[in-house]
C-alpha cells in the first residue's frame, strides 16, 4: 500500500515589526533628503544664464558696467588701469591703453553680455558682444588682454605678432595685482574653477 506524499507548506516570511526608533530614523532621513531636494530646486535659478545689455561704461580693459550690473569679461585678463608696462626701454600706461582698446571695439554701440558665474566681488563673469563682435576674444586678439582660462590660441597669435602688450615686456595682470596691495585680485576661471563655481552657486545661502 503506497502513501501519497505532499510537501509541507511553508509559512510566508513575515518581517519583524520595526522598532519605534528605527521608524523615526527612516522618517528623519526621508525629511532630510526631501529638504535637500527642495534646497537644490530653490537654488537652480542662481545658475541660470543672466543677460544684460545697454550702453556700456568702460572701467578698464576687461570690465564694464551696464546699468547697475558690473561685469568682468570672462576668460581674459587685461592690465589694470593704473598698471604700466615697458617697451623700447620706456614705461608706458598699458592699463590706460587696454581700456582705450575696449572703448574702440565697442565704438559707442550697445553692448550685450551673458553669463551665470559671479566673482568674489559680485561681478557677473560675462561674454560680451557689441555690433556682433565678440569683445572678450577681440581684446585678446588685439594684444590688450591675456588669456585667463580661455582664448589661448588668440593669445598665441597676438604674441607672435607682437600686438599690444606683447610688443614689450609686462607683468602678468595677476602678478601685478598681487604686488600692489589693495588692488582687486582675480581668480583664473578655467574648466575646474567653473565646476567649483557651479557647486558654490547652487548651495550658497542668500
Amino acid at each position: 500500500m503506497s502513501r501519497s506524499w505532499s510537501p509541507r507548506r511553508r509559512r510566508p516570511y513575515v518581517a519583524p515589526p520595526r522598532s519605534l526608533w528605527r521608524r523615526l530614523m527612516d522618517y528623519g532621513l526621508a525629511v532630510i533628503i526631501l529638504g535637500l531636494l527642495i534646497l537644490l530646486a530653490a537654488r537652480l535659478d542662481r545658475v541660470e544664464t543672466r543677460k544684460t545689455q545697454g550702453t556700456a561704461i568702460v572701467n578698464d580693459g576687461d570690465s564694464i558696467t551696464l546699468g547697475t550690473e558690473r561685469i568682468r569679461m570672462r576668460g581674459i585678463d587685461a592690465p589694470e588701469y593704473t598698471q604700466t608696462c615697458r617697451r623700447n626701454g620706456t614705461d608706458y600706461p598699458c592699463g590706460t591703453l587696454a581700456r582705450q582698446s575696449l572703448v574702440r571695439l565697442i565704438a559707442g554701440k550697445p553692448v550685450s553680455c551673458a553669463g551665470w558665474q559671479r566673482d568674489r566681488y559680485g561681478r557677473l563673469l560675462g561674454d560680451c558682444t557689441a555690433g556682433g563682435k565678440d569683445l572678450n576674444r577681440a581684446q585678446v586678439e588685439a594684444g590688450w588682454a591675456v588669456a585667463f582660462g580661455d582664448f589661448e590660441s588668440e593669445e598665441a597669435t597676438a604674441r607672435a605678432g607682437k600686438a599690444g602688450i606683447w610688443a614689450g615686456t609686462f607683468d602678468q595682470p595677476q602678478d601685478w595685482r598681487d604686488s600692489h596691495h589693495g588692488e582687486v585680485v582675480e581668480r583664473k576661471h578655467g574648466t575646474l574653477a567653473s565646476i567649483g563655481d557651479a557647486v558654490r552657486e547652487i548651495f550658497r545661502f542668500w
